[in-house]
């Protein structure tokens, strides 16, 4: 009976979109720039030379790349015969998001615009915000712009504690993130607070309100916590997720997935943080994973700690982390069970600013009956969503072509 394991690595594009100077992002390429600065030692922080993820290359993972962006990633073996089917997709979705890019993988492309906070400063309406102190009970607010997660704490976080306002931010995306301190706030007062914002954030058609605990005693030593919450708007239709669970089967999510969803569609919530922990939640879920069961990973930290932080260094050593560690996933797969890599959006760390970057996404895919060979460029993310529901027996999704189909 079939299982499949879906493993997002958060922010992992392997080159720009065609529409993608629409978004400022012409040129971006989140793996073959950290390859290539790897190769020019420019990424010798806690690593050293050329970016090594063998198994991942095994996958397919250069091949995707070079299906992309007309280019191997530097470093990378020129000749690799791939043990599983690769490709690329293209986003069909107007954004270049977390929540557009997982919905639109479970067949429910994002074809509306999002709302957005577009202003650099004062960026939320004040409005928005009185209404929100009000409601919330808290003396006002700090920030209100555009801004580096880690760099508004620093500026940020001591008048914080002192006056106990509240710290709310933006980005590119369609997102409203609001810090606190998890002693002097307090973290249930934060989640309180953020529940407030996601129902007034409706009417500006917000994607996200994502609370950003952090710990610390001054500018130097705050951090964020891995108490992180997300309140996403729930998908405006059924997605795969909610049509495996109706026909009978189980999804296990992972990390952030069960945030990204509102919670729908998901059997079984497991909370874990740090690549390492997430893999190790994976592995765990997978041995209980039962016949029509799906275990959906989100590894975050690509993205939160290395993307928006432009750690080149960091991505790479993370990257080369979760690569030693795939055997012993591919190890613990039955012969029916089918496992696809793939990501959500770019974050290149060589671009300008911190945000986001529209790009092609890798599709690795091995087991399940797939032959191993290029499935090439996909039209939309969707295909991932189709593919699972084939492999499942399920009725066919609105969007998405599979690729456990005859090309």
């Amino acid at each position: 009976m079939p299982r499949a394991v879906l493993l997002i690595l958060d922010s992992l594009g392997v080159g720009a979109l065609p529409d993608s100077a629409l978004f400022g992002d012409a040129g971006a390429d989140t793996l073959g720039h950290i390859a290539l600065r790897c190769v020019q030692g420019a990424a010798d922080v806690d690593r050293c030379g050329p970016l090594q993820v063998p198994n991942l290359q095994r996958l397919g993972l250069g091949l995707a790349a070079r299906l992309a962006s007309g280019e191997l990633p530097a470093g990378f073996a020129p000749e690799i015969s791939a043990i599983g089917a690769w490709g690329v997709g293209r986003e069909l979705s107007t954004g270049k998001d977390t929540t557009s890019g997982h919905w639109e993988m479970m067949g429910v492309p994002m074809l509306d615009e999002w709302g957005y906070f577009r202003d650099r400063e004062d960026s939320i309406p004040a409005l928005l915000l009185k209404t929100l102190a009000a409601r919330a009970g808290v003396p006002g607010w700090l920030g209100n712009r555009h801004a580096s997660g880690t760099t508004i704490l620093a500026e940020l976080g001591e008048e914080h504690i002192r006056s106990g306002k509240p710290i709310v931010y933006t980005s590119a995306d369609s997102v409203l993130q609001i810090a606190a301190h998890e002693t002097s706030f307090g973290l249930e007062r934060l989640y309180g607070l953020c529940e407030i914002a996601r129902v007034l954030v409706d009417d500006y058609r917000i994607g996200r309100v994502i609370a950003r605990p952090f710990v610390g005693d001054d500018a130097g030593s705050f951090r964020r916590s891995h108490n992180r919450h997300d309140y996403s708007m729930p998908p405006p239709a059924p997605t795969f997720l909610d049509r495996l669970c109706q026909a009978g089967g189980t999804v296990h999510g992972i990390g952030k997935i069960p945030d990204i969803f509102a919670h729908n569609g998901i059997s079984h919530e497991v909370r874990a943080h740090g690549i390492d922990g997430l893999f190790d939640a994976t592995l765990n879920t997978l041995t209980g994973c039962a016949d029509n069961g799906m275990v959906f990973t989100n590894f975050v930290d690509f993205d939160s700690e290395y993307g928006h932080r432009r750690d080149v260094a960091g991505y790479a050593a993370a990257l080369e982390y979760f690569d030693r560690r795939l055997p012993e996933l591919l190890a613990a797969l039955t012969p029916d069970d089918l496992l696809i890599l793939s990501a959500d959006h770019g974050n290149d760390p060589t671009w300008p600013g911190s945000d986001h970057t529209r790009e092609h996404v890798p599709i690795l895919a091995i087991g399940g009956g797939i032959t191993p060979g290029s499935i090439g460029i996909r039209d939309s993310f969707a295909d991932i969503g189709q593919s699972l529901a084939a492999h499942f027996g399920i009725a066919p999704l609105p969007y998405g072509r599979s690729f456990l189909e005859p090309r």
